[in-house]
């Protein structure tokens, strides 16, 4: 007892450790990329700034295929306490090269598709580029150099931005431009981490084996049509927005997706921390303790974050978007609802990631993905990009259902409906209040004062949890 007693605080002080390392590296960096909105909003107008992000979003979906996800397998393997880690590399290594080639000779169907018929270069240096960086920084974090992560994370970042302001401000390079940015990021800062690092006394072209690479495959690959479907759930409405509504009009809708991403960079930086710690758990009974907690801690973030955006959405438009994009803040709300059960389907899809049951992952992103084309198909026509906003949140709302219902078989741990459901109630309430502030027979401050008083009421109800963070912080803090 007196060793698990032990082990039970340096566990979430791991945790609590890695966070705070990413969240110096990542978030910094995120948000540095968040203020960068007012750059592309400037000088791309609504049309372009829609075919940017649709490019790289098309980019995005590739990745997982080209390389099958072999990052994933490489971070599992390597975060476990056992097994052969340079190993591990080599292979996913091996997997990534062949990976990419066949991914470079097929790219040229991209040509049939209209919309990116001049753009293929582009997609392809993207995929490929991106993936290799994925794969060395998230070996390097697997084996333990999480400050040299965090650290890759702000290189990548300030790559980013200074090329963003060459190319665009600079030079005019327009949509090439925006995109052609990360790609020589992704390059340079993984340039940097192999010579850094010195990566290549890593690579043992002996250890490269069948059976290696089946069992990494085993894992990722049902990851590879996870990655498609969370896509199709999270991108697919800009494409159809795109298509039955306008180019413009996606630049809008596209534009407001950026204010919740602040929600998604915070989960990505735990998310990080999270699969690095519960990687190295191995004793089913303090894995279960050991989510109960952190699920509670985890839910609380994310509604009271999501509440803080959903009030503060006209606020941020109005500061972060040129004025041609003011009037996108009105899919805010809902987009910023949508993302909190983005966090929450992330946390629950590390259970099948712990477990190693990533099937489970697969089969409820793809009802999600189907519900979403669905309701897309529904709505769209008739509510424009509210129709949209609308869809993605009953979709990510549903698989978050599933998912808390299918992985209580792999990870009993406590869940807490009855919180959840009054959590989810109040946050709703405050979405509905705020989007619809200008159009009730009252002044808009009523409004805005009822939804920051629900707000209050929210940080109330959760309010064990908050005090829970902060002992903890206050623990981290005092160790350090």
């Amino acid at each position: 007892m007196a060793a698990a007693s032990q082990q039970t605080p340096n566990k979430y002080t791991r945790l609590l450790t890695n966070t705070a390392v990413f969240t110096v590296g990542k978030l910094l960096s995120k948000l540095l990329m968040f203020f960068m909105i007012g750059l592309y909003t400037a000088c791309l107008d609504e049309a372009e700034f829609g075919t940017a992000e649709l490019i790289t979003n098309m980019a995005n979906l590739l990745i997982p295929l080209a390389c099958v996800g072999i990052s994933e397998g490489i971070f599992r393997s390597a975060a476990a306490q056992s097994g052969d880690k340079e190993a591990f590399f080599t292979n996913g290594l091996a997997v990534y090269g062949v990976g990419s080639v066949l991914f470079l000779l097929l790219s040229p169907l991209l040509l049939f598709i209209p919309r990116f018929a001049d753009s293929v270069w582009l997609i392809a240096a993207y995929v490929v580029t991106a993936n290799l960086h994925t794969v060395v920084s998230q070996y390097l974090c697997a084996i333990g150099k999480t400050k040299l992560f965090a650290g890759q994370g702000i290189l990548n970042t300030a790559l980013v931005i200074g090329l963003n302001i060459l190319f665009l401000p600079v030079l005019s390079f327009g949509v090439t431009g925006y995109v052609l940015s990360i790609i020589l990021a992704d390059f340079l800062t993984t340039v940097f981490l192999i010579f850094f690092t010195r990566l290549w006394r890593s690579i043992k072209p002996k250890s490269i084996s069948s059976e290696t690479i089946s069992t990494m495959l085993k894992f990722c690959l049902p990851l590879v049509p996870t990655t498609i479907f969370w896509w199709i759930t999270g991108v697919s409405d800009r494409y159809m927005v795109d298509i039955m509504c306008s180019p413009e009009l996606n630049g809008l809708y596209t534009a407001a997706y950026k204010i919740p991403n602040l929600l998604i960079y915070a989960v990505s930086i735990f998310d990080s921390a999270w699969k690095l710690s519960v990687s190295a758990e191995e004793d089913p009974e303090a894995c279960r303790d050991f989510y109960s907690r952190v699920w509670r801690v985890y839910t609380t973030v994310a509604f009271l974050g999501g509440g803080v955006l959903i009030l503060m959405s006209r606020l941020l438009a109005r500061i972060l978007f040129a004025e041609a994009y003011q009037g996108a803040w009105i899919y805010i709300p809902v987009l910023t609802l949508a993302t909190v059960f983005t966090a929450l389907c992330t946390f629950l899809g590390s259970v099948y990631f712990t477990s190693k049951k990533t099937v489970g992952s697969m089969m409820t992103a793809f009802v999600g993905a189907g519900l979403n084309i669905a309701l897309n198909l529904l709505l769209i026509p008739r509510y424009d990009a509210m129709g949209a906003s609308v869809a993605t949140f009953a979709s990510y709302f549903v698989v978050c259902i599933l998912r808390l219902i299918t992985t209580r078989r792999l990870i009993p741990f406590k869940q807490e409906w009855t919180r959840g459901f009054i959590n989810t109630l109040l946050t709703g309430t405050m979405a509905v209040v705020v989007t619809l502030s200008e159009s009730l027979p009252f002044h808009p401050a009523v409004a805005y004062g009822a939804a920051g008083g629900i707000l209050v009421l929210t940080l109330l109800f959760n309010i064990r949890s908050v005090a829970e963070l902060g002992r903890d912080a206050k623990k981290l803090l005092r160790r350090r």
